[in-house]
């Protein structure tokens, strides 16, 4: 099984960004901190992020036939983009969607997330073990795409 691993807007900064909500590691931790639970399940991953969100429609669109599934933090654009949401639909795959905080206790418009319809399933305020859970979760239900 191969997985992609996309990050939106900011992600990169984990570590310093707003430590008090995100907490201190760093995003290249967070990296090798996937890659090691992938091996030990014998998973393949591939990493994405960027701060825009074509780049972030291109990397979901390039997982067709690439990817067996997709574990995604879209950021921000969690909230505001359909065209994200409609790259999700497009190309069909089992896609979970994962937030480090709990965005359902932060400011009220991160309660809304238009990539959740197109996920089998939304783990938050998990920290960054969230993505493993995502990982799991992909690897339990790999038939359910």
């Amino acid at each position: 099984m191969k997985i992609l691993v996309i990050n939106g807007p900011n992600l990169n900064l984990l570590g310093v960004r707003e430590p008090g909500i995100y907490g201190r590691e760093t995003y290249d931790s967070l990296l090798e901190k996937i890659t090691a639970h992938c091996t030990a399940c014998g998973v393949e991953v591939e990493f994405y992020q960027s701060n825009h969100e074509g780049g972030l429609v291109d990397a979901i669109q390039g997982a067709l036939g690439t990817a067996d599934g997709i574990v995604i933090n879209p950021g921000a654009y969690t909230h505001t983009s359909i065209a994200i949401l409609d790259a999700a639909k497009a190309v069909a795959l089992p896609m979970v969607e994962v937030h480090i905080s709990d965005v359902r206790k932060r400011e009220p418009f991160r309660s809304v997330s238009y990539i959740r319809s197109a996920c089998l399933k939304s783990i938050v305020g998990h920290g960054t073990d969230g993505y493993l859970e995502a990982i799991d979760f992909l690897l339990e239900n790999a038939d359910e795409g």
